[in-house]
């Protein structure tokens, strides 16, 4: 009885830490793609900040026609790089969560 309940809690944490994650991403600051190509070039930060939200981009990109995943106007090597570092957090969150 005691394990079932701890999954419980466990499940409500979960839910209650994904509703937080939802409603904050709500807060984010939007800009329009064609703005993108003209504006603002992102670099190193830009790319580890838009790997670690790269998840839900992906969820969002599939809902929404203006969510982008990858910033078209960034500067090469330093922006993938930094996209690169930001989702392989992702999956080394992961891999130490199922020990």
């Amino acid at each position: 009885m005691k394990m079932k309940t701890l999954l419980n809690h466990r499940a409500f944490a979960f839910a209650y830490v994904l509703l937080a994650v939802v409603l904050l991403s709500g807060c984010a600051d939007n800009e329009i793609v064609k703005s993108c190509v003209e504006g603002h070039t992102y670099g190193f930060w830009g790319g580890l900040w838009h790997g670690i939200i790269a998840p839900f981009d992906f969820i969002g990109m599939l809902i929404w026609d203006d969510v982008a995943m990858y910033a078209p106007n960034n500067n090469g090597a330093w922006y993938a790089f930094g996209f690169l570092l930001g989702s392989g957090g992702w999956g080394v969150l992961a891999s130490r969560s199922s020990d």
